[in-house]
């Protein structure tokens, strides 16, 4: 998964986990979550606004409030995931750390609130720490023990996962445990099983009537995210405008509308999706955007998109950005100080993903032999992507090791021939002796 949804990133299904908890004793109004068209969505989202709004006030107005808060923080979670826009999960943690300080006893929402906006800052070692309390008081709930395994999936910790996940499998069409088994299935090279267990979460998110349309779409961006990685681009489109039918402008799925057209070749097209996402766009976006107008022969405009991306960073600055640390060694930009945040990153995020982009960083920068060692810890989870086996094939290629190089770029290509817009190509013209 690549953009903001990645998995990268691994999403918080905070309402799904709590079936709406911001229901409880308010006069908070749910929308429909399946509402169509654009001026239901608007609706929608005016709602949502109003109850911030609403929330807000209550809070400033009684500062014992804890119910208040967590109220809150939900719907800047809720906010936070529909903008994109890291300051609302950042006001998300704020007010759900206020209640929790108000409310320690018998205050579940607001820890859950308060680790859903830790995680969907990459701030993993407090999110950790917030979810161990939620299952150490209340093992039983369900949800508390799934967000506990993502959390323990993305540090790496899979000794861990794998207990939790095992726990969890028996609520395996749970919403708050199914995504995030299927991620942990992805990460397990069940590649079948993952998509079985998205498909099924899919079907039953449709049947929910309580969610609302930004985690509807969310469940149809999995869908075709994982689709996209297995090389069905018809499978994913046809996932992502289910999702946008419900939420015509969610910047996560046009971001990945966007991704079809550039692994189509369909450069335009990709522009106009990202252009259509706006500023909702992510890093990873607006670099595909520069890639798009690269391939289109236009280095001026492209130069523009990149040094956006450089600036929205600046901007918004987090631990673990990934999508940055991607964008420069992908572009092949200040890779030695890449290198070395990449290496202090392993240190506390020992994922596979990490693992990953570190060897392609080395590679890039021409350490072959310490990205070949890099590799295998990413690959030693048996995690079927196409991209960790184009990376392993360059750096045996690079190697002199030409036997192992073809292999592992034989099975990039075969797990997806279109895995990305320019390597797929890279690895195809290496298989056929041309010059890598």
């Amino acid at each position: 998964m690549t953009g903001k949804a990645k998995i990268l990133t691994a999403t918080v299904l905070f309402a799904a986990t709590t079936t709406l908890a911001l229901r409880a004793g308010a006069p908070l109004l749910l929308a429909d979550g399946r509402a169509e068209g654009a001026t239901a969505a608007a609706a929608v989202l005016a709602l949502r606004d109003a109850n911030i709004a609403f929330y807000a006030k209550r809070a400033d107005e009684d500062p014992w409030s804890a119910a208040d808060r967590a109220q809150l923080a939900g719907l800047w979670l809720q906010r936070g995931r529909e903008s994109g826009d890291a300051r609302d999960y950042v006001r998300a943690e704020s007010a759900a750390r206020a209640s929790v300080m108000l409310r320690v006893a018998h205050n579940g929402r607001a820890r859950l609130a308060h680790a859903s906006s830790l995680l969907a800052l990459h701030r993993f070692s407090e999110a950790l720490e917030v979810a161990q309390t939620l299952v150490r008081d209340e093992p039983h709930v369900v949800g508390y023990r799934a967000l506990l395994a993502e959390i323990q999936l993305e540090l790496g910790r899979y000794d861990d996962a794998a207990i939790s996940f095992d726990s969890l499998y028996h609520a395996r069409r749970n919403l708050a445990v199914a995504p995030r088994l299927a991620r942990w299935m992805e990460i397990r090279g069940d590649i079948s099983g993952a998509r079985r267990t998205l498909r099924n979460a899919l079907d039953n998110a449709r049947s929910r009537h309580d969610l609302a349309a930004e985690q509807l779409a969310w469940f149809h961006l999995r869908v075709a995210d994982h689709a996209l990685r297995s090389g069905r681009l018809r499978d994913a489109e046809r996932a992502l405008k289910q999702g946008l039918r419900g939420q015509p402008d969610d910047g996560r799925l046009l971001a990945a509308r966007a991704r079809i057209a550039a692994l189509r070749g369909d450069w335009r097209a990709a522009l106009a999706f990202v252009a259509q996402a706006g500023d909702r766009a992510d890093l990873a976006t607006l670099a595909l955007a520069g890639d798009a107008h690269l391939a289109l022969g236009d280095s001026a405009t492209a130069a523009q998109f990149f040094r956006r991306v450089e600036a929205d960073y600046a901007a918004n600055p987090e631990p673990f950005a990934r999508q940055w640390s991607q964008f420069r060694v992908d572009h092949a930009r200040h890779l030695p100080e890449t290198i070395r945040l990449l290496r202090d990153e392993i240190d506390v995020r020992p994922d596979v993903l990490g693992w990953d982009l570190l060897a392609w960083a080395l590679y890039r920068n021409g350490e072959y032999a310490e990205a070949r060692s890099a590799i295998r810890q990413a690959m030693r989870m048996g995690t079927q992507d196409a991209s960790l086996f184009f990376h392993a094939g360059m750096i045996h290629h690079a190697l002199g090791e030409a036997d192992t190089a073809r292999e592992l770029l034989q099975s990039a290509l075969r797990l997806n021939p279109r895995f990305h817009w320019f390597h797929a190509r890279q690895a195809k013209d290496i298989l056929r002796g041309r010059r890598g």
